[in-house]
């Protein structure tokens, strides 16, 4: 309930700064986003290029821009200003998830050790809900991209977001019982100097909130004048390292989890 109570009172915020920079009479986009994940974690070798592109999934979201170049109330371009014609200003509500499983060297065949078949046997997911702002910026003109001026527009945006996440985690090592810590990777928890009522093992699948840094590098293409294409690169850094279910403290895990999603979109101009 606290969680929902929390995303609830984000979502107000939201929209309550928007409706009040709507009333300016700056007109209005919306729009979806979706495409593929890849998820940076605790599972498998952080820099390892085949970790990186198996542990992957899908996300999915609702965006919406407040457009600062042109006025809904007159039919209008705004005063010429360069923030006015630069800048966007977008909300997103979107879901993310991904299938994880160790990956690498300490997994390969010839690997033999219990520790080995553990890690093989130890799958999980990351699971998130998203709500955030991010402030787009656009090098060229965005007046004389909605004139048809040119066909591309690419933009780079930085921003943050509200993040409740839900991870899951299984094993079929043994019992495939998940609140039993020998039924995982042995270094985690024999090694970790973290070990107290606080912090009493490396996997907990309790679901929480926390907040995350969103930035993206991206293009519009104009499709027709009420209407773009967009495709958008994105990486997004959580301030937790729970995103995943798993946290441990050896050299791989110096860094909270991270996302990289591939999104493409679809515009519409309401106004």
């Amino acid at each position: 309930m606290l969680k929902v109570k929390h995303l609830a009172q984000i979502l107000f915020i939201l929209v309550a700064s928007q409706t009040v920079i709507a009333q300016l009479g700056f007109s209005h986009e919306i729009g979806i986003i979706a495409g593929p994940t890849a998820f940076k974690s605790d599972y498998g070798e952080r820099f390892d290029l085949e970790t990186n592109a198996g542990n992957s999934g899908i996300g999915i979201g609702l965006v919406h821009y407040i457009n600062f170049a042109y006025r809904a109330d007159c039919n209008c371009y705004t005063t010429d200003n360069y923030f006015n014609d630069h800048f966007k200003l977008r909300t997103e509500i979107s879901y993310n998830t991904a299938k994880l499983e160790h990956i690498g060297e300490y997994v390969e065949p010839y690997r033999t050790s219990t520790d080995a078949d553990k890690l093989r046997a130890h799958t999980g997911s990351a699971n998130n809900f998203d709500i955030g702002m991010q402030l787009e910026y656009f090098p060229l003109s965005i007046r004389s991209f909605q004139a048809f001026g040119y066909k591309f527009a690419p933009f780079v945006s930085f921003g943050a977001h509200y993040v409740s996440y839900n991870p899951k985690v299984s094993t079929s090592y043994a019992n495939g019982d998940i609140t039993n810590m020998g039924n995982f990777y042995a270094p985690w928890y024999t090694s970790n100097p973290n070990l107290s009522p606080d912090f009493p093992e490396p996997i907990d699948v309790t679901s929480g909130t926390t907040w995350s840094i969103v930035s993206s590098i991206g293009v519009r293409y104009k499709l027709t004048p009420l209407s773009d294409l967009m495709l958008d690169l994105r990486g997004q850094y959580y301030f937790s390292d729970w995103i995943d279910g798993l946290d441990h403290t050896l050299d791989s895990n110096k860094y909270n989890d991270w996302l990289v999603w591939l999104n493409f979109g679809y515009i519409y101009y309401l106004d």
